[in-house]
């Protein structure tokens, strides 16, 4: 098993930044690929961007795409989001989710990933 803990949002304004963190524990070995997904209120959960296992394949969602930007640190078992430029349409609950499977198939969809966490509120505000 692989536990998920995010951190880092909160309230901003338009054009600020925040950096979104996730910890992994557990089984942290099995872990290959890294996601970032978000949902907003009445809206379905939708994919942010995600990073293999070894920081080489980095893709991101059309939306966020030079505004965002991913990384991870292996040997702190730790995944990151930095995201400048905010907007409010960035508001959302955002979700860090982690894949077993060793391939870098369809890492757009949730239902790829095998463990998730709790989630961690961002808004931003005009």
């Amino acid at each position: 098993q692989v536990q998920l803990v995010e951190s880092g949002g909160g309230l901003a304004q338009a054009g600020d930044s925040l950096r979104l963190s996730c910890t992994a524990s557990g089984r942290t070995s099995s872990i290959y690929n890294l996601g970032w997904f978000r949902q907003a209120p009445g809206k379905e959960r939708e994919f942010v961007g995600y990073i293999s296992w070894n920081g080489g394949v980095i893709m991101y969602a059309d939306a966020v795409k030079g505004r965002f930007t991913i990384s991870r640190d292996n040997a702190k078992n730790t995944l990151y989001l930095q995201m400048n430029g905010l907007k409010p349409e960035d508001t959302a609950v955002y979700y860090c989710a982690a894949r077993t499977r060793r391939t870098q198939v369809g890492m757009a969809s949730s239902l790829q990933y095998d463990y998730w966490g709790q989630g961690t509120q961002v808004t931003v505000s005009s």
